[in-house]
């Protein structure tokens, strides 16, 4: 049976500043979250209502990959269950490992334009908007694609062993990557998934 590699992001309600700094990030407060599971081949939507179904959906994966889980997906979790996310769940975070190997943090944006010439659609303060304008579809296509954004720059590096991103003077550089994470062939991988709403 192959592995269940779940890729993940969250977008919230709240900025850091609203929760009273970044040192309070679970009273951030979860708007949406998203998952897209390589077992099922499908995306997952989940309201705040359901964070506790996502929570256990994410305890089920064998592997968790997002961009900045460690630091912020998983602190705001956190604020809504009693487990240490951070210990429990396998996880790799692409931003964590990136700048392991740079010595300075990289945004997904600047990785997945240089690597893939994809852009964001959106800004996390977007999706906060957003939330209180009660657009949630928008919110959950962001989020959507940032889970798939994830995905593509994870499966590229899996398979090239690199990225790319370009530097302050705009120069496009190279990294060298190890992840293993994946048993890719050589094609290039179906960038679609089908989608679920979690009511």
């Amino acid at each position: 049976m192959p592995r269940d590699i779940v890729y993940f992001d969250l977008e919230t309600q709240r900025t850091a500043n609203d929760a009273g700094g970044w040192a309070r990030k679970g009273d951030m407060r979860m708007s949406v979250g998203v998952i897209f599971s390589t077992s099922t081949g499908r995306y997952e939507v989940f309201g705040e209502a359901q964070v506790n179904q996502l929570v256990e959906r994410l305890r089920r994966a064998d592997l968790v990959v997002g961009f900045n889980v460690l630091n912020f997906d998983y602190q705001v979790l956190m604020g809504y269950t009693i487990l240490d996310l951070v210990a429990e769940l396998p996880t790799a975070d692409l931003m964590a490992d990136m700048e392991k190997r740079l010595g300075h943090r990289l945004g997904l944006d600047a990785i997945a334009h240089a690597t893939l010439g994809i852009q964001k659609t959106a800004a996390g303060l977007d999706a906060i908007k957003w939330w209180r304008e009660g657009r949630i579809l928008e919110i959950a296509e962001y989020c959507c694609f940032d889970v798939k954004v994830t995905r593509l720059v994870h499966e590229h590096g899996c398979r090239h062993k690199e990225l790319f991103f370009h530097d302050r003077f705009a120069q496009r550089q190279r990294i060298e990557i190890d992840w293993a994470h994946l048993e890719l062939e050589p094609a290039c991988p179906q960038a679609g998934g089908s989608l679920a709403v979690i009511r």
